[in-house]
């Protein structure tokens, strides 16, 4: 689990980012380089679609370039990009009308490439490598179910591994609020994937 940020990390990113509000394009493809991975993941699990996501991202880098000036450092960097991000998904996905289904062969790229599942998967065991895959297509499809709400906090605490804290000022909602829709949202993916299990 990833905890609140690490004070050089904060202190990194105040720097980039000064260096980024007087122009200086360099510091701000740094930043870009830093957080992609992480916004990537985190947009790539709420939309389900990798042409998506690479639209959502780069529209969130271009808005965060256009905005940066104005960021007064209330919160951290990190904490400023990933409530963008956010907010620039859900808009998305309302904008989208429907939740589009998420190919599974799609994820499933994704997936292989990921070092943990791979490791875990490393078995040569024909029938348990096909009972991972067909519950993390199961997982992906669950996933998918959620309302938008409900897939955002799973995204950023199971997913992500952001603590409360940092998801309740992310979302800008109490963590109470977070605690309770991660509570209804674990409690819908356990229902879907019940009949798995039998």
């Amino acid at each position: 689990m990833e905890t609140e940020p690490q004070p050089q990390r904060v202190d990194e990113d105040r720097e980039l980012v000064e260096r980024s509000q007087t122009g200086d394009t360099e510091a701000f493809d740094a930043l870009v380089l830093k957080y992609s991975p992480k916004l990537y993941a985190m947009i790539y699990n709420m939309t389900g679609n990798r042409e998506d996501t690479h639209d959502v991202l780069q529209d969130v880098f271009s808005k965060a370039y256009r905005s940066i000036r104005r960021f007064r450092g209330k919160s951290t960097f990190y904490t400023w990009i990933y409530s963008i991000s956010v907010n620039m998904t859900l808009n998305f996905l309302k904008k989208r009308g429907r939740q589009r289904k998420m190919s599974l062969d799609d994820m499933g790229d994704a997936v292989l490439q990921d070092p943990d599942f791979l490791e875990m998967t490393a078995s040569s065991d024909p029938v348990r490598e096909v009972g991972i895959h067909e519950l993390q297509q199961r997982l992906n499809v669950a996933l998918q179910e959620l309302s938008e709400d409900h897939r955002t906090v799973v995204t950023l605490f199971d997913i992500q591994g952001l603590p409360h804290a940092e998801i309740s000022r992310i979302l800008g909602i109490s963590q109470g609020t977070v605690r309770s829709r991660l509570f209804y949202a674990h409690r819908q993916l356990q229902n879907f994937l019940e009949e798995f299990r039998r």
